[in-house]
């Protein structure tokens, strides 16, 4: 809830500028407070303010906040205000605190001038109870000096708020002038104490921890940080060592399983291999045991199997063999069926001719 706040705290005094540039027109009569937000809208943009004189949007003489928004990069920043001063909505110009009892803008509790005691009454939690021990409630300064059981003035604001889905719902912010450590009853306006860890609560300001749970008891502030015990880093740790531990074995085995695949392979490649040359060894081994038996079968006795190629001699074979000495290239002469001679270029057969 307290980051709500923050977030909602950012909205209203930040101001809603609209687009009219250095110079141009304007009028007081558009400046408001937006529905919702209560964001200061003006007509001029985030660098200037609508001069009521002139009815002209001017360069701003201060600023609120140290990095501004909407000025561009580069551009003159205006000044910041002393400790005595404030900068208004408008940023027009640095003004001297407001005493109590002095109007003042909304929720700026920063304009109004703080007790003699302020360093007693200032507020220390970071809730924005008060700034220097005043308060801007209903538009009035005020000291945050009740104490408890004081009657006291409460301001209810219903802010505009938006939840996970974007559905709108009211988010109500009551302050009061009470003291820190107290609160402002809004039924029978008088201060009370708040309520501890745990406790029965209607509202956020009920609770020391400003965080009133939908329970309806006090839980711990929006922003105290989350601790865990020491066992949880010690499963975390043990988690993450088992989760890497079985990451590196599943990939050993994957990996193991993979090659003994491609072993395999390889293996029943080699057995092919193996068996397709034997096979080839065999397909030798009986074809020259083969021409060995034709050859003893027809009478034959070769000493030696390259014999058995010309075991068989007809009476052709015991005629002379051509001698090609006299002749310079055999490829030019060819012999006919009657013993002639005939040279390579009359065999050639004419283009055109068909030979059949």
């Amino acid at each position: 809830m307290l980051l709500h706040l923050t977030f909602l705290s950012f909205l209203f005094l930040r101001a809603d500028a609209g687009s009219v540039a250095h110079g141009g027109a304007c009028s007081l009569e558009h400046q408001r407070l937006e529905g919702g937000t209560y964001q200061f809208y003006t007509d001029c943009d985030s660098m200037t303010f609508c001069n009521s004189s002139t009815s002209t949007c001017d360069v701003r003489g201060c600023r609120k906040d140290i990095f501004p928004f909407g000025y561009t990069l580069g551009a003159t920043l205006p000044p910041m205000c002393g400790d005595s001063e404030f900068c208004p909505d408008e940023e027009d110009m640095c003004l001297q605190l407001l005493d109590v009892g002095s109007p003042c803008q909304f929720n700026r509790d920063d304009q109004c001038l703080g007790p003699p005691n302020h360093h007693e009454l200032a507020d220390t939690t970071g809730y924005g109870l008060n700034v220097n021990g005043s308060v801007c409630l209903n538009n009035v300064c005020m000291y945050a000096n009740v104490t408890l059981g004081q009657t006291c003035v409460v301001q209810n604001t219903a802010y505009v708020a938006y939840g996970p889905d974007g559905a709108e719902y009211p988010d109500v912010v009551s302050r009061g002038n009470c003291q820190v450590g107290l609160y402002c009853d809004s039924q029978s306006l008088q201060c009370m104490q708040t309520r501890e860890l745990g406790q029965a609560c209607d509202a956020d300001k009920e609770c020391s921890t400003y965080n009133c749970l939908a329970s309806g008891v006090c839980g711990l502030s929006s922003d105290t940080p989350k601790y865990v015990a020491n066992w949880v880093y010690v499963i975390v740790g043990v988690g993450i060592v088992a989760g890497m531990a079985a990451t590196l074995v599943g990939m050993f085995l994957f990996h193991k399983k993979h090659s003994a695949i491609e072993r395999e392979k390889r293996m029943q490649y080699w057995k092919e291999q193996t068996n397709f040359r034997e096979n080839i060894l065999h397909m030798q081994a009986t074809t020259r045991n083969s021409m060995l038996y034709f050859a003893n079968a027809t009478g034959g006795a070769p000493s030696s199997p390259r014999s058995t190629l010309y075991g068989m001699m007809s009476e052709d074979s015991h005629m002379p063999m051509l001698q090609g000495a006299a002749r310079s290239s055999a490829l030019r002469y060819a012999v006919s069926d009657d013993g002639s001679e005939a040279s390579a270029e009359q065999l050639v057969v004419p283009r055109g001719e068909k030979r059949f």
